[in-house]
This record gives C-alpha cells, sequence and structure tokens, in this order.
C-alpha cells in the first residue's frame, strides 16, 4: 500500500521499534493522527524528556533518573545480596515480585562468541570491581538459554576465585503449566531444581 509522505515517514519510525511489523506501524501512526495535538505534544515530550533524563546507574548499571539510583542508595536494602541480570528490563521483572530486597548489577547483555560479545562488552569488570564493597552472595539471574547460562558459569567461576558465594535462580515449569506442553530442557530443569515438602 502506497502512504503519502508524512504517514510514511512515521509509519517507518514505528517500525523500527522492536516487535512492530508493518501492520502494527500503520495502526500506531493512524492512532497518533487521531489523537489531539495536546496529547502528541505531550508523548513526544515524554520521548524526549526520558532520551534526556534517563542514563545508567554508575553502580549498578539500571536505568536512573538520579545517580546513584534510588535502589542503590536505599538503606532498606541487603547491600551484601547482588543479583545479576542481563538487561534493566529484568530488575523491573525482579522488583515486581517484592522478594527481592538486595542490590542489582545490570550486565546490558550476555556472552555470545557467535555475535563477538565478549566479557570486555558487558558490565563482567566492573562487578567484579563491586565485589571488595562487602558483598557475601551473588544471584545470577542471567536469562534461561545458552548464552544466559555460558555468561552464568563465566562470572561464577571469577566471583568463586574471589571466595564470594554464587547462586543461580532456579528454572523449570511456570505456574499454571501443563506437564505435557514443557519440553525436556524446562522439564529436566524442573527436576533438577526440585526441593523438599
Amino acid at each position: 500500500m502506497s502512504y503519502i509522505a508524512p504517514i510514511a515517514r512515521l509509519i517507518e519510525h514505528f517500525r523500527r521499534l522492536p516487535g512492530i511489523g508493518p501492520k502494527s506501524a500503520a495502526r500506531l501512526a493512524y492512532h497518533v493522527l487521531k489523537m489531539d495535538k495536546s496529547q502528541v505534544l505531550a508523548l513526544s515530550q515524554a520521548i524526549i524528556d526520558a532520551k534526556e533524563r534517563v542514563s545508567y546507574c554508575t553502580v549498578c548499571f539500571d536505568l536512573t533518573d538520579s545517580d546513584p539510583c534510588q535502589i542503590c542508595r536505599s538503606e532498606g536494602r541487603d547491600k551484601s545480596l547482588v543479583c545479576v541480570v542481563e538487561d534493566p528490563k529484568d530488575v523491573t521483572a525482579m522488583e515486581r515480585t517484592r522478594e527481592f530486597n538486595g542490590l542489582y548489577h545490570v550486565l546490558h547483555g550476555s556472552l555470545s562468541p557467535l555475535e563477538g560479545v565478549g566479557p570486555d562488552d558487558i558490565k563482567v569488570k566492573e562487578l567484579l570491581d563491586r565485589i571488595n564493597r562487602g558483598i557475601q552472595e551473588v544471584i545470577m539471574a542471567t536469562n534461561p538459554n545458552v548464552e544466559g547460562e555460558a555468561t552464568a558459569m563465566y562470572i561464577a567461576k571469577l566471583l568463586k576465585q574471589l571466595g564470594v558465594k554464587v547462586t543461580r535462580i532456579a528454572h523449570g515449569l511456570p505456574v499454571g503449566g501443563d506437564l505435557e506442553y514443557a519440553d525436556e530442557v524446562t522439564l529436566s530443569k524442573a527436576l533438577e531444581n526440585r526441593r523438599e515438602m
């Protein structure tokens, strides 16, 4: 389908966003065109503000609008416990559980030799620099895929040499899931990480 130039440009910008295909991009573009001008200005200002005001915490590398971030400067958090995640979105997911009361370290990726991502390309050195600040346990919460597992193993090996306790989050069946639909790897992880009742 052929669009007039301003709509085509808007659609093209929406298509550059992750998870947005051509049809979704067109729907978003038409939705924006239906919005009041004040709503469009508010949306564009929110994007600009986020881009200008959000940066990385110099301690944990999570997204923040103050440095250090709110979590790192909180007096109520357990500063001896650090949860290592791949992405800032993972911090948000962990915080939603309201179960973790320690600190975080965001790697901004995972090891992937095939894609040319090595230890120097993610925040491994920065994690090691934090260890002599009273950290007693590091929880590896990288994704349960090949890259996430390799990253967890690599970092665990480095941390154990420094005498730090390293644990890994459990993986297995989701709550509400059926055994018949689970793949073999998920089932084996669920068995491996079983606990006494």
